[in-house]
């Protein structure tokens, strides 16, 4: 963190206009930004500043003078404030887009909520949206048929419109062990990224693989197409964990493994690294050599104590790796965000695991997603005001029309927390 705050600045953030411009509208509004340095405002560059932005203290989001005008942020991921920002790169004659009527302008960055989509084929081989518990996605009946909440394209258009600030698709199709082979997925993601205009996140299976034919190809190679194919961000999951041990049990960076090649070349903003603990209670901090936290509340058997333990596959395989030490690891590896989950709380509708959040967000010093758990309105608000979290993510009650997107933001604008409408 640069005095407390986390980089890279990755989220929605309020423009501060300085000047006329013709690109930018008066409003104060978010706009997407993702970076991990700045250009600061002084005395040799003020006639060239058309807007500021605040993390921390005033940065430089975008200058204009005569026929030159640029942004720090990114339009092209800002939702319809940056699509008119791009039509007026065109065309400055083009007026502004009209004003909604919003509850409260923008001031700071915001908290970001996102619309998580599990991704994967049917019966029938089409890409459906689904939900289970640990991977079991078909439904109890005597079809057992693959659960359908929707196409993910569409879904994900809906998302956007509703006011998602992120989507993420998480890849648990049967290409996992043949990335580059995954067509439809690909297909998805240029697809949606036609129509909906903030970040794209996707994950599984993104590490090195051979295929059939015993040809190689890196987790970088692999990376690029999705890349290539509209994604902002890919996800690593239980690769991380491997590479992670590795790295303890040597110390010596090695440069190839996924988190280090694709951070390298796309910057660590680029990817994300995803968490599947499970929560181990235990009756003194010296029974394990891991992060330990007290419990608020005893443990099932009266347990004073816990820490959290690192998954793979799904949570169906346990690693001698605590979720604290792999966090650490892989900030140090390069990763640039977190995305926490908790098998304890998924699909629970409870709340996020807030000793866990706290535990991790704590810890490192870039951007951390909560996810797992979310049931109402109320568990956003908990875990923003409770955790140094920066996004919440959640998936179910999204996909079963349970709790409304701006219901949740209309929510945590009430508590006082900066959202973007």
């Amino acid at each position: 963190m640069s005095n407390g705050f986390k980089v890279p600045h990755i989220g929605w953030n309020a423009l501060r206009i300085n000047k006329d411009s013709k690109i930018l509208d008066e409003t104060e509004k978010h706009v997407y930004f993702v970076h991990s340095y700045r250009a600061m405002p002084s005395d040799a560059n003020k006639d060239w500043i058309s807007s500021t932005c605040n993390y921390g203290e005033d940065f430089i989001a975008s200058i204009s003078r005569g026929n030159v005008h640029a942004v720090q942020f990114h339009p092209e991921k800002s939702g319809e404030v940056g699509l008119s920002v791009l039509r007026r790169f065109l065309d400055p004659s083009v007026s502004s887009t009209p004003k909604k009527s919003i509850t409260k302008g923008a001031s700071k960055l915001a908290k970001r909520v996102i619309a998580c989509l599990d991704v994967r084929a049917n019966d029938n081989g089409d890409l459906v949206v689904t939900k289970g518990d640990q991977y079991d996605v078909r439904e109890h009946t005597k079809e057992n048929e693959v659960r359908n909440l929707g196409k993910p394209v569409e879904l994900a258009g809906q998302y956007y419109l509703d006011g998602a600030d992120e989507i993420s698709f998480l890849n648990i199709t049967g290409f996992r062990d043949f990335p580059l082979g995954d067509l439809p997925m690909l297909k998805v993601l240029r697809y949606t990224s036609e129509t909906v205009f903030v970040p794209l996140t996707v994950g599984g299976g993104i590490r090195d693989f051979t295929d059939g034919n015993g040809r190689y190809y890196t987790s970088l190679e692999v990376a690029s197409e999705y890349f290539r194919s509209g994604a902002d961000k890919i996800s690593i999951g239980s690769d991380a964990v491997y590479i992670a041990e590795a790295y303890i049990k040597t110390g010596l960076k090695t440069g190839k493994s996924s988190i280090e090649q694709i951070s390298r070349v796309y910057g660590n903003q680029a990817v994300v690294v995803s968490i599947d603990p499970r929560r181990v209670y235990i009756r003194s901090p010296d029974d394990v050599e891991f992060k330990v936290i007290k419990l608020s509340a005893p443990g099932p058997r009266g347990e004073e104590y816990a820490w959290y333990q690192c998954t793979v596959n799904g949570g169906r395989e346990d690693r001698p790796i605590g979720a604290y030490e792999f966090a650490k690891v892989v900030e140090e590896l390069g990763a640039g965000e977190i995305m926490l989950n908790c098998i304890d709380c998924d699909g629970q509708g409870k709340g996020f695991d807030i000793d866990l959040i706290k535990l991790i967000s704590d810890a490192v010093t870039i951007p951390v997603i909560a996810s797992s758990g979310a049931g109402c309105v109320e568990h956003f608000s908990d875990v923003f005001q409770n955790t140094h979290a920066s996004a919440a993510l959640a998936a179910g009650i999204f996909h079963r029309k349970e709790v409304p997107i701006q219901a949740v933001k209309q929510h945590l604008l009430g508590e006082n927390i900066e959202v973007r409408i």
